[in-house]
């Protein structure tokens, strides 16, 4: 009998406590799973236009010609420096963090320098850069906002060449001789650019340009030839580039 009524106090009880058990499992709050992570990728794809400005030097020898034997007599060197301004325009596009480009560019120079003949010491020569051009192709690695990269093609520069008398300060006396000289030769280069903007990017820039050695004949004023020269001249320049770019937008990865 005590059996019989202690197992229907356990079976009241069971059935009083289910009820409970059930509303404090109904009670637990419903927690929301976290939004993705968003990372924002740089993306350097598309066309840009831009401007750049900097300085250079063109290191230049002159050797004088003989007009008999042909022989090299030097003349000595000098570094023809300066600034200038000018523009690029270009595409760039992108794999991964690998950046690929194709750029033009066109600058105004004013290199300038001059040094006294050690060969003819009543002469003085300079030299002027008044424009040079480059086309080049790029292969760059990005961190995001960030890209390094390094450069090389074609370039092309305007060269004016004069002799003067020697006496005066540096590009004083009176021309003796002048020629005009548009040299092709290649160009390599490095450079880093920093995206601050979604199309806007300001970069630093090392250039070298090699333009060999040319022989050129210098005219008196009255057009008849005065003297023959060989020329050897390389160019260096930093540079820097603010470019605006077209497509590209920054991209959101989950």
């Amino acid at each position: 009998m005590k059996k019989i009524l202690f197992s229907t106090i356990g079976i009241v009880a069971l059935g009083l406590s289910a009820p409970a058990s059930a509303a404090d499992l109904a009670a637990r709050p419903y927690t929301k799973a976290p939004a993705p992570m968003i990372a924002t990728i740089y993306d350097w794809s598309g066309f840009y236009i831009g401007i750049n400005g900097g300085g250079g030097s063109s290191h230049k020898c002159w050797d004088f010609v003989a007009p008999t034997t042909g022989a090299l007599l030097g003349e000595g060197c000098h570094n023809a420096t300066g600034g200038t301004v000018g523009g690029q325009v270009g595409y760039r596009w992108q794999s991964a963090n690998w950046v690929f480009g194709l750029e033009g560019q066109g600058n105004w120079a004013d290199f300038a320098g001059d040094n006294v003949s050690t060969l003819i010491l009543t002469q003085r020569n300079r030299s002027k850069i008044d424009a040079f051009g480059l086309i080049t192709g790029q292969v760059g690695y990005a961190w995001n906002n960030v890209l390094f990269y390094v450069k090389g093609g074609g370039a092309v520069i305007a060269d004016k060449f004069n002799i003067y008398t020697a006496p005066g300060l540096a590009g004083a006396g009176t021309l003796l001789a002048s020629t005009s000289d548009n040299r092709w030769g290649g160009t390599v280069g490095a450079g880093v650019e920093f995206g601050f903007a979604p199309n806007w990017s300001v970069g630093f820039e090392y250039d070298h340009i090699f333009l060999g050695s040319r022989t050129l004949t210098l005219n008196a004023p009255g057009g008849t030839a005065f003297q023959t020269d060989r020329i050897g001249q390389n160019v260096d320049m930093g540079l820097v580039r603010v470019n605006y770019r077209w497509g590209g937008p920054v991209i959101a990865k989950y």
